[in-house]
């Protein structure tokens, strides 16, 4: 195995918010993570390809009430598995992400969600590069470019940041790896969490550079995502998916049907 490729922590966001998940609510599901997309909890969908995975050691999830998480009907044949444990989130995410990196002794992890349900191996794969390619990165997201996406579900509604030369979607997959910096910028994004899909508000969250730099169209995102790295101490990359898939995740009945459609799709492939 290559240097630095070797298997990573997974912590796997699978909370809601404090008033409920509006999806989950509509469907009568107890908790988001138990919607079913195509037969079975969306949640039990991305453990099956993560648990798959070769890249993949223990898998940290990371609830309101794991435990009830992993009692429902699709997921009771895990409960206990050895690369599954289960953890009581915080207040939000970042105060959670930052306990649990504390709590389980990690000192790198890769951070995704239980709405995730195209995640593939490939995917991670691919994301994953990122640690060979630049060895001392701090902080990885992967993000996907609009054409790619509408080149291949022009259907599709995701809500883009817009910078020179193109704009991006998150695609639900984070590398942290735990500095000074990164407490740093965990604390700080526990104060504009409520703003993560608001992206002009986002970016000037980070400094004047990079709001007028964005607003003006004269900074790439990756040149961006440097720059807001840099605030912080922090190596900071961009990583571009070439799945358009890698951005669908599962928010609203739109798509939910789209995943589905798309879940029918590899199964008769």
């Amino acid at each position: 195995m290559p240097e630095n490729s070797h298997p990573i922590d997974v912590v796997l966001l699978a909370g809601d918010r404090p008033s409920g998940d509006p999806l989950a609510n509509a469907l009568g599901a107890q908790y988001k993570a138990l919607v079913p997309v195509a037969g079975k909890a969306m949640l039990r969908h991305v453990l099956d390809r993560l648990l798959a995975s070769p890249l993949v050691a223990t898998i940290h999830i990371l609830g309101q009430n794991p435990a009830a998480l992993l009692g429902h009907d699709d997921l009771a044949d895990l409960a206990g598995h050895p690369r599954i444990m289960a953890h009581m989130s915080k207040g939000n995410i970042s105060e959670s992400v930052s306990a649990l990196l504390d709590e389980a002794q990690l000192g790198e992890a890769l951070v995704t969600t239980a709405d995730n349900v195209l995640l593939t191996e490939a995917m991670i794969r691919h994301f994953l590069t990122i640690r060979q390619k630049v060895p001392n990165v701090d902080l990885a997201i992967a993000l996907v470019e609009r054409e790619t996406l509408l080149a291949a579900y022009p259907e599709a509604k995701r809500t883009w940041l817009k910078t020179r030369g193109g704009a991006w979607s998150g695609a639900n997959l984070i590398l942290l790896r735990r500095s000074d910096g990164m407490d740093r910028l965990l604390h700080f994004w526990r104060d504009i969490e409520q703003n993560r899909k608001r992206g002009w508000k986002l970016m000037s969250a980070f400094g004047p550079l990079l709001l007028i730099g964005a607003f003006c169209r004269i900074i790439t995102m990756q040149r961006g995502l440097k720059i807001a790295g840099g605030r912080f101490g922090l190596i900071a990359r961009l990583v571009d998916m070439p799945q358009a898939e890698a951005c669908i995740d599962v928010d609203k009945p739109s798509d939910l049907a789209l995943a589905e459609r798309i879940i029918a799709a590899r199964q008769s492939a």
